[in-house]
């Protein structure tokens, strides 16, 4: 599985970020499927930028691969604090602005793009797994159908 790791901070992102798209493109995606990646990686990288290791630096570390079920798994790792943004409830996208909680619209996010999300902690390591279908056939002649 190829990966990519160097420092949490936010003068890296561009480069893990590129690493992603690379591995998208390399495993078939169309171009508004790899922004949906992007996206959803990019919310999930700056979550671990800015709050994985509050008191000391650290790594954070991107492994992409197909899976034997034809999706693209993006897995993002650290050794920061403990953090399972997936079981936090999802924002009142209703509600009027001034009654709104802060934060939580990037994990709500990443639970609406990523086809499949999983956090697991495994000793000191936070491992969030994001999973990307790839479009068929018919949800890419729909999606022309809509875009025209």
């Amino acid at each position: 599985m190829p990966r990519l790791t160097l420092p949490a901070e936010e003068a890296y992102l561009t480069r893990l970020m590129g690493f992603v798209t690379q591995m998208a493109e390399a495993s078939g995606f169309n171009s508004e499927r790899i922004r949906s990646i992007e996206l959803t990686t990019e919310e999930a990288l700056v979550n671990v930028i800015q709050h994985a290791y509050p008191e000391t630096a650290g790594n954070v570390s991107i492994d992409c691969q197909m899976d034997r079920n034809g999706r693209f798994i993006v897995e993002i790792t650290d050794n920061g604090v403990p953090f399972d943004g997936l079981d936090f409830s999802d924002p009142d996208l209703d509600a009027d602005l001034t009654a709104r909680q802060t934060g939580g619209l990037g994990v709500f996010l990443i639970k609406k793009m990523a086809d499949h999300c999983r956090y697991r902690r495994e000793g000191e390591r936070n491992i969030l797994t994001l999973g990307f279908e790839v479009p068929t056939y018919d949800d890419r002649k729909h999606a022309d159908e809509t875009n025209p």
